[in-house]
């Protein structure tokens, strides 16, 4: 019994051997290298690239006093229309103390002299009723009552513009009220009822009441990479997709490169703007960023294949050929224009030729005996 039982335990070291060996023998054999096979066709080809920017309207023009004082009301507000000339704000005056005091000392100056201009007139015009003075003296007398009359009116006036910031003869065109110099839409209104403004002066740009803008006249601004620049020209058709705006893409044509190039994050970029074409149904607000798609350079109907099946050898480009019997021939290629995916063949292969390209990697998990005896205990249980 005892040795049954040993030769039942040498039977079983020995399979277990066996079973290794095979196991190990078969880990170790070299597994079978297959390559995705890629044929070689005719296809349009597009180099494009992508600029990020914004759109912005054309004509902005920030809306400024023309006198130092304190919004009084305002009429309008952000996302309304004006029209040229309409008024958006009215200002309340207030006077620089100088001016106020010396507008009123003149305002008491003429106001004497007017007095004695028609004290005067009237002495000499009883004078010429009675043919005691002549006629050019009396003319003389009356030019300086009309001179003294015009002078005290001017100095009322000024007086009201510097108190009231308007003069009773120009109430139409006061200073007090802002008024839109273009039609558009107002974007902004930065101020508040009862904020101090300034006008514009060689020290200071003035406070902006409101902005307005043209939104039917819109651009795209964005900047480009000085290696692709030069590919650009005016009027070259871009493609404008804006982010807020799903599934909604419009054309532009391009209508200025900067001359000048501006370092951005190490790079040097130039500035492009492009007029944009856009319906009426869409609303288009600014300052929505937007990305442009150009097309750089086109090759129409042109033999390629995936860069992928490429191999460079000293910067040399070739492919693995497939021939007749299965195996793959080494071939040198004469490349062109390619858009990141497939690429040119101007020489070296035909249409239908069948290239390799990448190795197929197969995701196989090898099972040990010992994961089977696991399993199968796993089962019974």
């Amino acid at each position: 019994m005892k040795k049954v039982i040993k030769y039942i335990v040498v039977v079983l070291i020995v399979a277990v051997f066996a079973g290794t060996f095979v196991f190990l023998y078969k880990k170790s054999k070299p597994q079978e290298i297959r390559y995705q096979e890629l044929t070689a066709a005719k296809q349009d080809i597009a180099r494009t690239t992508v600029l990020t920017g914004k759109i912005v309207p054309r004509n902005e023009v920030n809306i400024k006093p023309q006198i130092n004082g304190i919004i009084a009301e305002i009429f309008k507000e952000a996302g309304q229309m004006v029209q040229k000339g309409e008024v958006i704000a009215r200002l309340t005056v207030i006077p620089d103390m100088n001016s106020l005091s010396a507008a009123q000392s003149r305002v008491r100056l003429s106001e004497i002299n007017l007095k004695q201009a028609q004290t005067n007139f009237d002495r000499e015009k009883a004078l010429f009723e009675k043919n005691l003075i002549s006629a050019e003296e009396y003319e003389k007398v009356e030019q300086q009552l009309n001179q003294a009359k015009e002078e005290y009116a001017a100095s009322q006036e000024s007086l009201e513009v510097i108190r009231d910031g308007v003069s009773s003869k120009n109430a139409t065109s006061s200073s007090t009220l802002i008024r839109s110099t273009i039609t558009g839409l107002i974007l902004d209104i930065p101020v508040k009822v009862g904020n101090s403004v300034i006008q514009a002066n060689t020290l200071n740009d003035g406070t902006t009441v409101a902005t307005v803008a043209n939104m039917s006249d819109l651009i795209f601004e964005g900047q480009i990479d000085e290696t692709e620049v030069g590919s650009l020209y005016e009027g070259m058709p871009l493609t404008i997709t804006i982010g807020a705006l799903r599934d909604y893409t419009f054309d532009a044509s391009l209508e200025y490169i900067s001359p000048k190039a501006v370092e951005s994050n190490g790079a040097n970029q130039f500035k492009v703007k492009a007029a944009v074409k856009v319906d009426s149904e869409h609303t288009i607000r600014s300052g929505y960023s937007a990305n442009a798609q150009i097309e750089l350079e086109k090759a129409d109907s042109v033999l390629s294949v995936p860069e992928s099946a490429l191999e460079f050898v000293k910067n040399e480009p070739y492919v693995y050929k497939k021939a007749e019997d299965g195996t793959y021939t080494k071939t040198k290629v004469t490349t062109g224009l390619s858009d990141g995916v497939n690429i040119e063949i101007k020489q070296g292969l035909a249409q239908g030729d069948v290239v390799r390209g990448p190795r197929i990697i197969e995701d196989e998990t090898a099972e040990t005996p010992e994961s089977e005896d696991t399993k199968n205990q796993e089962t019974e249980e």
